[in-house]
């Protein structure tokens, strides 16, 4: 069954991708990470994002579109990444999202992906 990890972190640690001597450690925790769950052959897809100030949101209401600059940032939490992974169970995929990097300082959301459907 395919899972997608949503890699969610404060904001503070997503700043530390950027190449400096503090990104050191923040880099081969995830390189090690990466490194692991591809070598399991489990990886279907998956992207690290832009910078969470590089994002657009839109909301329709009432009919109007209003455009904003950045996410939504209701929370304490951003997006920085996701993987898909392939795995037999949610067992499985809560094991790999506990590995990552994202869990110790922010969360892993683990969502199963809607299967397609075949029909013509």
């Amino acid at each position: 069954m395919e899972y997608m990890l949503l890699f969610n972190q404060p904001a503070s640690e997503l700043e530390r991708r950027r190449d400096d001597p503090s990104s050191v450690e923040y880099w081969e925790a995830w390189r090690a990470y990466m490194q692991t769950i591809y070598a399991a052959g489990i990886v279907r897809a998956g992207n690290e994002l832009q910078p969470p100030y590089t994002a657009t949101t839109v909301r329709v209401r009432s009919g109007e579109r209003a455009v904003h600059d950045g996410p939504f940032a209701d929370t304490k939490e951003l997006l920085g990444g996701y993987l898909i992974i392939d795995v037999p169970s949610l067992d499985e995929a809560l094991r790999w999202a506990a590995r990552s990097p994202s869990s110790a300082t922010g969360s892993t959301e683990i969502r199963p992906i809607l299967p397609r459907n075949n029909a013509s």
